[in-house]
């Protein structure tokens, strides 16, 4: 039961932990320690931080290429 639910949520997530992870060549587990960590430090600010990079690693190819042609005009 646990583990479902463990699977579940790193499944919808982000991926922003997964990605500082492989960037900094860490397990998974200890950056998403990390952040719960520093939510009992920051009050919260972290999650701010934490949407931000979010936002940036869903759309990071828009904005390395900000001006590529578009295939049709719905394509925002």
């Amino acid at each position: 039961m646990l583990h479902s639910v463990k699977t579940y949520f790193e499944q919808q997530a982000f991926g922003v932990c997964e990605w500082w992870a492989k960037k900094l060549n860490v397990k998974t587990e200890q950056v998403r320690l990390s952040f719960i960590y520093l939510s009992f430090i920051t009050a919260g600010v972290h999650l701010v931080a934490y949407l931000v990079m979010a936002f940036v690693l869903q759309h990071k190819e828009r904005i390395k290429h900000p001006f590529r042609k578009r295939s049709t005009v719905w394509e925002l």
